[in-house]
């Protein structure tokens, strides 16, 4: 059987230079042939076996799962794998690059996100008037942690506290005398710090004041300067006073801005120093560097307990003029010994001296150090209210390439001498025509310095004022209890004393406690009184009941916010002016590439009626009221031609057109953007290049 396959396929098998295979041969023969090879030639032998084609023909394998590599190499090399990974390799690097260009696109294309004190309201807190804790009358800083959920219920993000330095609280507490510790009166450092936590835990930002001008003559100092220490001898700015007839004579005519000389002979130092304010809050010299690095040391410390922004107030008295001329008078023919108002001068060479802005950035680039992290942007304003010179005002913001302020603080609706129609247009454009491009106006309508909106312009027109100033493009500063529409106290009977034997100095009446519910002291102090008499219309002008209640101040105020902070017309969009006269203020707020527009309608006079298709032509028949001051009118239909508003009426109107008013030539001028954004709806995303 062997020798017929061996015959059916030959087969050569030799070796050249080796042993020849001989397994058929007999050992003998074999060992025969060993014993002969030195003496013979190896001569290779062919040996042919006969085998079966079908026998040897190798399997066809493949692929298979979990092959080994060895095999899987084998397939990978055949083209029709090689190419389609090739293809597939390439659109991965396709896809990628279209990924990364797409993204670069959207990032350069998109408009900046706003910044978290563009965002949203800021509300303005006095501490001493928000809340007691303690019971002794005062309002502290754990009054305030205690109501931070009033706070997210208005859809407010963040809050200014104003000054709680260690002070002997003349002029409000703006005279410190540490600026590194906190009033006893409103708690402790620790206390601060726990609040400073629990208002981050919730999301929200807190700024607060930095009154850099002036100390206490209680600072330590004062003290040192007064005894000429050191580095201190000049902190504070000192002047010899002439001697008249036995009397001191002040250096020159310069008056405080409480009246009377704004110089005050010292016995220990036996020179007078110079005072803007009051006499027991001298002015530091800050022509001295080291006065200057004082109050950039003052900065790093709060931001570095992680404050989230200063205010800096009377910042434009940093600086006077060295030559100590006399100011001007305002009437030239009054006898200068009568000069005792601060009115009646020129302050020519007290306010806003040449360097003055220079520090101001100092403290821009200090706060810029802490600006770094994603989300820690630290906010700067300032007050900067020059009400005389609008222009004085806009260099707060600084320029397009050196920046200071965010902004300084906006008191033209403050500052209003009477309410309509045209003089709130008249506030709002004055601020927007003047603004420098690219800059974020702000408005507010109360402080701690001026009569409450319901005292100063009566209690009608608090709603359609809440309205106004959350319509309007910019940040809105709301001083505490105008959502709920709190008025002044009477001021005969308010007085502030720092201690039981202080004596009465100055009346606060629109610093009247928060009011909280209907109980006894408005549940602002659980003790026996406050340190300023509750408002006698407690009991219906307060959270607890106004919560309740759908037509309330409160919740319009709520609804307000809500509005703001959902759509992007009103948050940052454009703001055109449509009409004006003695009772009506009409403007629209609208984006690029949405339909959807908000027009407000707001009266500050008389009953009014108006036709808004006369000034708009493309405007559509019908709007729909978004939101009333009068809750019962919202959802309804309005026929545009015929717009009927009351004595204190606000209306908010959406409808939708193709031809927005700041496309249109007519509405050119009257028309202003902050930070522009465009709609797209195929993408739901804002970007800029509309």
């Amino acid at each position: 059987m062997v020798e017929e396959e061996a015959k059916s396929l030959p087969m050569e098998l030799s070796e050249k230079g080796g042993v020849e295979n001989n397994g058929f041969v007999q050992n003998e023969a074999f060992d025969d042939k060993e014993t002969d090879s030195s003496s013979q030639e190896e001569v290779p032998k062919t040996c042919f076996v006969d085998l079966d084609p079908a026998a040897t023909e190798e399997p066809v394998l493949k692929p298979y799962a979990g092959m080994p590599k060895e095999v899987l190499l084998k397939f990978s090399s055949q083209a029709r794998y090689r190419v389609t990974r090739e293809i597939l390799f390439w659109l991965i690097i396709a896809a990628a690059v279209v990924l990364v260009c797409a993204t670069i696109a959207i990032i350069a294309l998109s408009p900046k996100c706003l910044h978290w004190w563009q965002a949203g309201p800021i509300y303005r807190i006095y501490p001493r008037s928000f809340k007691d804790s303690n019971m002794d009358g005062n309002g502290d800083l754990k009054g305030i942690q205690e109501k931070l959920d009033h706070i997210t219920y208005l859809n407010i993000k963040t809050i200014w506290i104003t000054s709680f330095y260690k002070s002997p609280l003349k002029n409000l507490g703006y005279g410190a005398e540490d600026f590194y510790d906190i009033d006893p009166m409103f708690g402790s450092m620790s206390d601060f710090e726990n609040l400073l936590a629990a208002i981050h835990d919730r999301g929200l930002k807190v700024i607060m004041d930095l009154i850099p001008n002036h100390t206490s003559d209680k600072h330590r100092w004062f003290q040192l300067s007064r005894n000429r220490t050191g580095k201190y001898a000049d902190y504070y700015i000192w002047q010899d006073c002439r001697q008249a007839a036995g009397s001191v004579a002040p250096p020159n005519n310069w008056v405080s801005v409480f009246g009377n000389s704004s110089w005050q002979f010292d016995d220990v130092r036996k020179q007078c120093y110079f005072h803007q304010f009051g006499k027991e809050e001298p002015d530091l010299n800050f022509r001295s560097p080291n006065v200057q690095q004082e109050i950039h040391d003052i900065i790093k410390f709060w931001l570095g307990k992680g404050i989230d922004g200063f205010s800096f107030s009377a910042i434009k008295f940093l600086l006077e003029a060295t030559h100590l001329r006399d100011e001007p008078q305002v009437n030239k023919s009054q006898n200068p010994v009568t000069i005792t108002a601060y009115s009646q001068l020129y302050h020519d060479y007290t306010t806003t001296q040449v360097g003055m802005h220079d520090i101001i950035r100092s403290f821009r680039q200090t706060m810029n150090q802490f600006s770094s992290e994603p989300g820690r942007y630290r906010f700067m304003g300032s007050d900067g209210d020059e009400k005389e010179d609008i222009e004085a005002t806009m260099m707060y913001y600084g320029t397009t390439f050196i920046q200071e302020a965010d902004f300084p603080f906006n008191f033209n609706l403050i500052n209003m001498k009477n309410l309509s129609g045209n003089s709130v247009f008249e506030a709002v454009n004055l601020w927007m025509k003047n603004m420098p491009t690219g800059k974020w106006p702000n408005w507010a309508v109360g402080s701690p310095n001026v009569a409450r909106i319901s005292s100063r312009i009566g209690k009608e027109y608090v709603n359609v004022i809440n309205m106004l100033l959350l319509t309007l493009p910019g940040t809105p500063v709301i001083y505490y209890g105008e959502e709920i529409g709190m008025q002044n106290i009477a001021s005969e009977d308010v007085s502030e004393e720092h201690t039981n034997s202080d004596p009465v100095v100055v009346t606060f009446p629109e610093k009247s406690p928060m009011q909280w519910d209907g109980k006894v002291n408005a549940g602002f102090t659980e003790g026996n009184s406050s340190w300023l008499p509750v408002n006698s219309d407690f009991q219906s002008v307060n959270v607890e009941i106004q919560r309740t209640w759908s037509n309330s101040t409160l919740n319009l105020y709520r609804e307000l916010t809500l509005l703001r902070n959902n759509e992007l017309p009103i948050h940052r969009g454009w703001m055109c002016y449509i009409w004006s006269d003695s009772n009506v203020f009409v403007y629209v707020r609208e984006l690029d590439g949405l339909e959807r527009v908000f027009m407000m309608v707001l009266n500050f006079g008389q009953e009014s009626t108006i036709d808004l298709t006369a000034m708009v032509p493309s405007l559509p028949s019908e709007a729909i009221i978004r939101l009333s001051t009068n809750f019962s009118n919202a959802g309804k239909a309005v026929n545009t031609k015929l717009i009927k508003t009351e004595k204190g009426e606000g209306l908010v109107l959406e409808y939708k057109t193709a031809k927005p008013v700041h496309t249109m030539e007519a509405f050119q001028g009257n028309c202003f953007v902050a930070e522009k954004a465009c709609y797209s709806s195929a993408f739901n995303l804002l970007y800029m290049n509309c």
